[in-house]
C-alpha cells in the first residue's frame, strides 16, 4: 500500500554519485554487519526458506539467548518486508528471540519463486500462512506461544490469528495498526483530500475524487495510488520513510543490489489483496481476544490513524489491554523510536505473559 510513496522517497534519497554512493554502502553494511553479529553461545541467528502454504517463504530468527520469549513479527504493506530494519531493531534481540517472514510476494520469498509462482494472492491466505508460521516457530525453537507483533497491514492479518488461534499466541501487539469498519468512515478520504487542497496538488486531487469514498469499489491499483497520495501529504510519514525505511533497504548487509529492486517489486507483486480486504469489519469480526492484547501507535499518524485505532481498542475485551501512543512520529513509529518500544515491551507487554516456562 505504502509502495509507491516509498519509491518516491527513494528517488529524493539518491543525490549524490553513484560510486560515492557504493563506497558508502559497502562501509557502512560492514559496520551493520558487526553490530548484528551475535556472539552468545546461547543466541539464535537463522536464515532460510520453510515451506509455508505450499510455497518456500523466507524466515530469520535472531536473538541473544534462545530461553528469551519469541516474538513473531507480520510486516505491512502488503509487500513491505521488515527484514530489512534489522539494524534498527537489534537491541529487542537482547530481550526477546525475533522471528521475521518475508510473507508471499514479498522480498526474499517473491526472489525465490517469481511474481508467477507465488499462488493464491488472497488475504485470507496470508492469515492461513500466518498461523503455518507460527506452527514452525513453535516447533522449532520449542514454545509453545509466541508474541505477535504487526505491523500497519500485517497488523491486521496478525489480529485475526490471535482472536482466532488464542493458544498459540502469548500477546497481541499491533503498531501501526490496520482497522477495517466495513467502509462506514470515509474520514481518512476526506483528510487525504483536504491535505491534496493545500498542498496544491490539482492532479491528485482530481484522481481521489474520481475514485470517490467506497473502497469497496476500489481497484488495486486505486489503493496504490491513494496510499501514494495520502501518505506524501503526511509529513511525519514521508520522513520516517527516508530516514529509516530506505535507509534501512540501502544499508542492510541482509539485502543485495538486485534484492532492493526486488524490495519495490513487491508491492506491485502484493496489491492484489487489497480489494479483497476493503468489505471488512473488524467490530463484526469480534472484539473479544483471549490474550493481552496491546496497541503502540504514531500520534501523528495520519496512514492508519490513531482515532480509528482507539476507538476499536475501547471495544476490546481482553485479559489485559493498553493503548499507547508514541508522540511526534508517525507510521512507523516503533522503528523511528525503537527505544521507546523496547521500553514498552520490557515494562508492559512481557511482564504480562505466563509465568510458566516457555517450553513447558
Amino acid at each position: 500500500m505504502l509502495g509507491t510513496v516509498i519509491t518516491a522517497a527513494a528517488c529524493t534519497s539518491v543525490a549524490a554519485p553513484v560510486a560515492g554512493l557504493l563506497a558508502r554502502r559497502a562501509i557502512v553494511r560492514a559496520g551493520n554487519v558487526r553490530r548484528l553479529r551475535i556472539t552468545s553461545s546461547h543466541g539464535i541467528d537463522e536464515r532460510h526458506f520453510v515451506r509455508i502454504g505450499g510455497l518456500d517463504q523466507w524466515l530469520s530468527t535472531r536473538g541473544e539467548d534462545r530461553a528469551n520469549p519469541v516474538v513473531v513479527e507480520l510486516h505491512g504493506g502488503p509487500g513491505s518486508s521488515n527484514s530489512i530494519l534489522a539494524n534498527v531493531s537489534r537491541d529487542w534481540e537482547r530481550h526477546v528471540t525475533l522471528v521475521r517472514w518475508d510473507m508471499r510476494g514479498t522480498g526474499k520469498t517473491l526472489r525465490r519463486s517469481g511474481a508467477d509462482g507465488q499462488g493464491d494472492m488472497t488475504f485470507e491466505r496470508l492469515v492461513q500462512d500466518a498461523i503455518e508460521v507460527v506452527e514452525h516457530v513453535r516447533a522449532r525453537l520449542g514454545v509453545q506461544r509466541v508474541v505477535l507483533l504487526g505491523c500497519s497491514f500485517g497488523s491486521a492479518i496478525a489480529m485475526r490469528v490471535a482472536r482466532t488461534h488464542p493458544e498459540l499466541v502469548s500477546a497481541y501487539v499491533g503498531t501501526d495498526q490496520k482497522i477495517f469498519d466495513g467502509g462506514r468512515d470515509a474520514s481518512d478520504y476526506y483528510a487525504a483530500l483536504d491535505r491534496l487542497e493545500q498542498a496544491g496538488k490539482k492532479k491528485e486531487l482530481a484522481a481521489v475524487r474520481e475514485m470517490g469514498p467506497d473502497q469497496r469499489a476500489w481497484s488495486a491499483e486505486q489503493f496504490s495510488h491513494f496510499s501514494r497520495f495520502a501518505s506524501a501529504t503526511d509529513p511525519h510519514t514521508f520522513a520516517a520513510m527516508k530516514s529509516v525505511v530506505m535507509k534501512s533497504l540501502w544499508y542492510s548487509p541482509l539485502h543485495s543490489l538486485r534484492e532492493i529492486i526486488t524490495f519495490f517489486k513487491s508491492f506491485m507483486a502484493s496489491a492484489a489483496v487489497l480489494p479483497g480486504t476493503a468489505a471488512f469489519d473488524d467490530w463484526t469480526d469480534g472484539t473479544r481476544f483471549g490474550v493481552p492484547f496491546f496497541i503502540v501507535q504514531g500520534a501523528c499518524d495520519l496512514v492508519n490513524t490513531p482515532a480509528r485505532a482507539r476507538a476499536f481498542f475501547d471495544d476490546v475485551q481482553a485479559p489485559v489491554k493498553e493503548f499507547t501512543l508514541i508522540e511526534d512520529a508517525g507510521h512507523f513509529a516503533i522503528y523511528k523510536r525503537p527505544e521507546l518500544f523496547l521500553d514498552f515491551l520490557l515494562t508492559r507487554i512481557l511482564p504480562t505473559l505466563d509465568s510458566s516456562p516457555q517450553g513447558a
